[in-house]
């Protein structure tokens, strides 16, 4: 009878601890869980928002050179002397009394010749 009681108190102890060991890989299984939710995904966020600014910036020296040309673009335009030169340029005019000429290129040959 007394080893029965010693068996059944050692099984009993057995289930405890084995209870044990299953809650203790349960919160280990939790607490990885809160380890990747709490510092991974920052992270991951941190770097990814960390791209996006330095492809903003990149996008803003672009648009800031872009800005500088068409600045001292105005400022040539704001001559007589450019706004002249751009009017004969793309759009041929000519001051009254000049002649226009217009060259015509010459039609590309119509036979190969060696």
């Amino acid at each position: 009878m007394a080893e029965q009681r010693r068996h059944a108190a050692h099984a009993q102890q057995h289930r405890v601890r084995r209870r044990r060991g299953v809650v203790v890989l349960v919160l280990l299984g939790f607490a990885v869980v809160v380890v990747l939710f709490a510092f991974v995904y920052p992270t991951r966020t941190f770097l990814s928002q960390r791209e996006e600014v330095s492809a903003a910036e990149r996008r803003l020296e672009v648009l800031e050179e872009s800005a500088k040309a068409l600045r001292r673009d105005n400022a040539q335009l704001q001559t007589d002397s450019e706004v002249e030169r751009r009017a004969r340029e793309d759009f041929g005019m000519v001051r009254p009394g000049e002649t226009p000429y217009v060259l015509v290129p010459a039609p590309p040959p119509t036979t190969w010749l060696p």
